[in-house]
């Protein structure tokens, strides 16, 4: 972009600058958590409900190729949030009690 004002679709009803906010920190400030295994779980709902928007509401009237990959993060957002961060996260260091060996 060089410049001018940004467009983005206003899919949520809210307006455009505050489903621009919502989708900026769904992709950044949660995908940054689930990275480093903090929050895991509670950081991929917003991805998740990003990637539906962007799945079935932005690229409704799409062909299938152009909802391929927001439905690929879709699928395994999901498994994150199901199977959660694993051993090697923050959250795993969190809930490690002193005295107990896992």
């Amino acid at each position: 972009m060089a410049g001018g004002e940004v467009q983005f679709r206003d899919v949520l009803g809210m307006g455009p600058a505050v489903s621009l906010s919502l989708a900026v920190f769904a992709e950044v400030i949660c995908s940054t958590f689930v990275l480093v295994g903090l929050g895991t779980r509670l950081a991929t709902i917003p991805l998740i409900i990003t990637m539906l928007t962007a799945a079935f509401v932005a690229h409704a009237d799409d062909p299938f190729g152009k909802k391929e990959l927001p439905l690929l993060y879709l699928f395994i957002y999901i498994t994150v949030l199901i199977l959660g961060s694993g051993k090697y996260s923050i959250d795993f260091l969190l809930s490690v009690k002193p005295n107990s060996k896992k």
